[in-house]
């Protein structure tokens, strides 16, 4: 624009974006960022008025940040493999409680502090049935935390070298959900088993806990060797806990039968 010309409307229009979107920086708008110019340009195409135009750019801001929310949720869980409900195929698992399980994936157990314990033979779906509690979880913007049961006793461990235990378990408290995954296919040391002890003992009435395992309760003390100290640590997980056995033939093991049987 030359010296002494008059802004045009496209002029005004630019420097007006400009300040705008400085100040939606400052506010953290992305969404607003992004979407302001098209929905503003659908507004006046539709004879919206100006509440209706700012009403459906500050829904999409809430939308994107409850779906970035949930990304974090779910990154920060650290599942090994992500699954969900609808990809376990109930049909395989005819006597598993499928009622039981879709009234947990509400999360009202989680609410309440409570355990859930899946017990049975390995490749019967706990550890996919643990998973897809575990994503729910993170979808309702839960923090959760999914381990499994040998790597938990070595970072504990690891923890109790470098004089951290306490921390360790401060920020377990954090958590509205942990999950211990493959309990009983190693047996922990007594230092281990102790300290998986105190974790759980401290979580109890405070974080929800999911257990999967396939060792029956009476042969835990395999895993934690002090008969005392099981018999302790299962009267905590124990109670008010949803249990959900597993029974049947290896699911991993039939669909391997069937994929030889086709080929």
């Amino acid at each position: 624009m030359s010296e002494g010309a008059k802004p045009t409307a496209n002029d005004t229009h630019v420097v007006d974006k400009v300040v705008l979107e400085s100040y939606l920086k400052k506010l953290y708008l992305s969404t607003f960022i992004r979407h302001h110019e098209a929905y503003a340009a659908e507004a006046a195409q539709s004879n919206q008025s100006y509440a209706r135009y700012l009403l459906a750019l500050a829904e999409q801001e809430v939308l994107e940040r409850e779906a970035r929310r949930r990304q974090r949720r779910l990154k920060e869980a650290k599942i090994p493999v992500v699954k969900d409900l609808s990809s376990f195929d109930f049909t395989q698992m005819p006597d598993l409680n499928q009622q039981k399980i879709r009234q947990l994936v509400s999360g009202d157990y989680i609410d309440k502090a409570e355990p859930v314990i899946l017990i049975g033979n390995p490749g019967l779906g706990k550890t996919h049935i643990a998973t897809a509690l575990a994503v729910a979880a993170t979808q309702q913007m839960l923090r959760v935390r999914f381990y499994n049961a040998a790597a938990l006793v070595n970072e504990l461990l690891k923890a109790q070298d470098e004089g951290r235990v306490d921390a360790f378990i401060r920020k377990a408290l954090n958590y509205k959900l942990m999950v211990i995954d493959e309990l009983g296919f190693i047996p922990f040391t007594a230092t281990g088993a102790q300290l998986m002890f105190q974790l759980c003992s401290t979580l109890y009435e405070r974080v929800a806990l999911i257990v999967t395992t396939n060792l029956k309760f009476a042969d835990w003390t395999q895993v934690f060797g002090d008969e005392r100290l099981t018999v302790a640590l299962l009267d905590r997980l124990t109670h008010k806990a949803h249990i959900i056995e597993f029974v049947g033939e290896s699911y991993r093991f039939r669909q391997r039968q069937q994929r030889e049987e086709a080929a």
